[in-house]
């Protein structure tokens, strides 16, 4: 991590940052991109006490996914990580029915990490994006329930092309240089 004074942020449930829609997708060299994931946005808490699980509006999933937040128990106490709660059918692409089935799809069903918003007590959310992938990256070791979206260094047109062929979801553009607001569906 950067030697910068982080302020102290205690290990709870923060409100999701949203995507803003557009119509074309931004580009250029502050610009990276990830796949849309058809699933349910879950923010992951991980305490002294175990790892929770959160849906956006605040409900503890632990009971529906045991699985998963036991594999999150190797994260530092004190962090948050933002991600994706996605079920993988037989040809590998996200499918949203077989997450709805999910007490029959434990095999198929990963978390896709892809922000961290506190790391050991540390209140990341004014660092900019690269730095918290940094972070993240440090911290989430890959499992059978548990995997990092991956940022892809194709150009907006190959990633729109890529989506289309395969009958993906969508894509997320992402600045590298920006900070997380809860809360907020901004563009920048």
């Amino acid at each position: 991590m950067p030697p910068k004074a982080l302020p102290s942020r205690a290990a709870s449930f923060i409100e999701a940052m949203e995507c803003l829609p557009v119509v074309k997708l931004p580009e250029g060299p502050l610009w990276s991109y990830e796949l849309k994931l058809d699933g349910y946005r879950v923010e992951a808490v991980r305490t002294g006490a175990g790892s929770n699980l959160y849906s956006r509006r605040e409900n503890i999933l632990n009971n529906k996914f045991p699985y998963i937040a036991s594999a999150l128990k190797g994260l530092p106490q004190n962090t948050v990580i933002d991600g994706e709660l996605v079920a993988l059918g037989p040809d590998g692409k996200p499918d949203f029915n077989l997450l709805q089935n999910f007490r029959s799809a434990e095999k198929h069903i990963l978390y896709y990490a892809f922000d961290i918003l506190v790391h050991k007590g540390r209140d990341l959310t004014m660092w900019p994006l690269a730095e918290r992938r940094d972070v993240l990256y440090s911290v989430v070791e890959p499992s059978k329930h548990l995997a990092i979206s991956e940022v892809s260094n194709q150009t907006s047109a190959q990633m729109l092309e890529f989506v289309r062929t395969h009958g993906l979801e969508g894509i997320v553009a992402k600045r590298s240089d920006s900070i997380y607001q809860p809360g907020l569906r901004t563009g920048l």
